[in-house]
Parts: structure tokens; C-alpha cells; sequence
């Protein structure tokens, strides 16, 4: 691809970024590692109490990507078959015959609201197009739009009527991103927002076929060895059994992260660096998608949660050390 096509294609992301901030105050690192999660092709968990806009957030995204957009609503009551779909028996011809049924995931992004709360069967109805994008259906396999992805949120304080993911589905996510509380000066625009009757008009702006483009772009991007050692060296520091484990992953950790985890942090920096109009991934880049690519996939043990240590906290003083290592 020619600079100036690139440079084009780098424009127009910086546009959605933009346009989405118009309807989202304030939660600009929330923006950025959607659309992070997004290019790199994969599925985000938002994670942030009641009332942050994480809702608003996806349906932001789904009004400046001009693609089919679908919303679930996550409850104890919901069924599998109200996800993927089922067959239904029409008459055809003066015959009763099955027919297929689209359910709500076949979409281009769909919102997985309050995913905790439905029941584990219903939450694995999800597995398989989270990872393959496609759906089966009896001995029916479907294949679903591209491009893909869920973007899914959650509840940390409510534990009555929920059901925590297993360990399985969260490594589908790309991305954990925590939604934090906006600060006074954004909660003030939020108010000037919400409490009259303007609603920003948001333009589209990328449609599937252009974001399939950029993908390509970002696939094809390289990554020097010693980034790459980077990545791979701080994946493996979490493993607790590994020869040479640091102390703080033998003191808090109990199961390292998977090889997705490294999939996630190569994928999504090599995203960061195309957004910020580079052609090779920084130890930077690495650093800024650790923490939302590992913290879903460390369980950490009884010590880390007596102690009150949270995964972030393990992911820095895990990449302090191999700082220091390096230097």
C-alpha cells in the first residue's frame, strides 16, 4: 500500500475516534482501545458500574461504522436459541418443511448487555462465534457477516442474579477494558448533554469493507525481534511454574496467561502503531495494550485477593521488571 492510501486509511480512523467522543464524553482511552480491539479483529469486554455510558459507547461505534448493529439483553430467562436462532417449521409448497431462523448475533456487532447475568448455557452460546464467526444449529453450520465482533459488558459490583464468566470465554475477549467514573469537569458535559435535548449527530464514516482493508494493513505490519521478545517475555513472566518466574507472579499468580494473551498484545500494537501513523511497533505500544489484553486472563490467587492486589497492579510491576532487565 502507497503512504498516501495509508495516510487516508489513518484519517478516517482518527475520524471515527472523533465522532465517537462526540457522543461519549471524556473516556478517551476507553475510545481508543475499542477501535484497537476493532482493527485488530477481535471482541471486548467492557467492564465499569451503572450509568458510564458503556451502552451508549457501542452504540456510538456502531452508528460511525456503518454496518449492521444488533443489541442482546442479557437475562437469567434468556435462551440460546434467542442468540444464535432455531429452525421454525413453515409450510413450503403445501409441505411442512424446517427453516432457519436468524437469530440477533448475526450481525456485523452486537452488544452482549450485561453478559454476567444470563445463564452459563446461554453464555456459551456465544463461544462459537465469538472464536470460529460461525453458528450451528442442529447439524447446520452457518457462517456469520464480516466482519465480526461482540462487544460485551458487565457489572463488577452486582453478584446477586449473575453468573461470572468462565475462565474459557474470557480468553475469547481481545480486550478487558475498564470503564472508569468521569472526572467533574466531564461530568459537567455530560450533564449539558443528557439533561436537554441535543443528541450529536454522528456521522458514518467506515464501512465493513474498509475496515477488512485496514485489517490487511495491520496484519502485514512488522515487528522487529526485540519488540517481539517484549511481548512474548512478559506473557511468560506470568506463568508461575516457569524456571525464573518473577516473585511477584509466584507470590499472587495462579494461572498464567494463554498464547490468545500474546496473539492479543502483537495484534492490537501493531493496531496502536498504525493509528499514530507508524510502521513499526514500539515497546510503547506493547506497554499500552497489557493491561486490557492480560488482565481477564490472570487468576490470581487467595494471597493477591487478602492482600488486595488487582491484576493491573501485577501487570506493572511485571513489566517494571523486565524494564529493568532491559536497561
Amino acid at each position: 500500500m502507497e503512504e498516501h492510501d495509508m495516510k487516508q486509511w489513518i484519517d478516517m480512523v482518527k475520524d471515527c475516534e472523533r465522532e465517537i467522543g462526540k457522543g461519549i464524553i471524556g473516556q478517551k482511552e476507553v475510545i481508543r482501545q475499542v477501535l484497537l480491539a476493532v482493527l485488530a479483529d477481535g471482541n471486548v469486554l467492557l467492564e465499569g458500574v451503572p450509568g458510564l455510558g458503556k451502552t451508549e459507547l457501542v452504540k456510538a461505534l456502531s452508528k460511525v461504522f456503518d454496518m449492521a448493529f444488533s443489541r442482546i439483553q442479557f437475562t437469567p430467562d434468556l435462551m440460546p436459541a434467542d442468540v444464535t436462532g432455531t429452525n421454525l417449521i413453515i409450510k413450503e409448497d403445501g409441505n411442512n418443511v424446517f427453516k432457519f431462523q436468524p437469530g440477533p448475533v448475526f450481525s456485523n456487532i452486537v452488544l452482549a448487555d450485561e453478559i454476567n447475568r444470563a445463564t452459563p448455557k446461554t453464555q456459551s452460546a456465544l463461544l462459537e462465534a465469538m472464536q470460529e464467526k460461525t453458528v450451528t444449529v442442529g447439524k447446520e453450520t452457518y457462517e456469520l457477516p464480516s466482519p465480526f465482533l461482540v462487544l460485551a459488558t458487565q457489572n463488577p459490583i452486582e453478584n446477586e442474579g449473575t453468573y461470572p464468566l468462565p475462565e474459557a470465554q474470557l480468553d475469547r475477549f481481545l480486550f478487558k477494558i475498564l470503564v472508569e467514573f468521569p472526572d467533574k469537569a466531564e461530568l459537567k458535559d455530560i450533564m449539558d448533554i443528557t439533561v436537554t435535548n441535543f443528541k450529536p449527530a454522528l456521522e458514518n464514516i467506515l464501512d465493513g469493507n474498509r475496515i477488512l482493508s485496514i485489517r490487511q494493513v495491520i496484519r502485514d505490519m512488522p515487528v522487529s525481534d526485540a519488540v517481539m521478545d517484549y511481548a512474548l517475555s512478559l506473557v511468560v513472566a506470568t506463568h508461575p511454574e516457569k524456571e525464573g518466574a518473577p516473585d511477584v507472579t509466584k507470590k499472587y499468580i495462579q494461572t498464567g496467561a494463554s498464547p490468545r494473551a500474546a496473539q492479543a498484545i502483537v495484534k492490537t500494537s501493531k493496531a496502536r502503531a498504525f493509528i499514530e501513523g507508524r510502521y513499526n511497533v514500539s515497546f510503547e505500544d506493547i506497554r499500552f495494550v497489557a493491561y486490557p489484553a492480560l488482565r481477564h486472563r490472570l487468576a490470581l490467587n487467595f494471597d493477591a485477593i487478602s492482600d488486595n492486589i488487582t491484576p493491573d497492579e501485577v501487570i506493572h510491576k511485571l513489566i517494571d521488571g523486565i524494564d529493568t532487565i532491559l536497561h
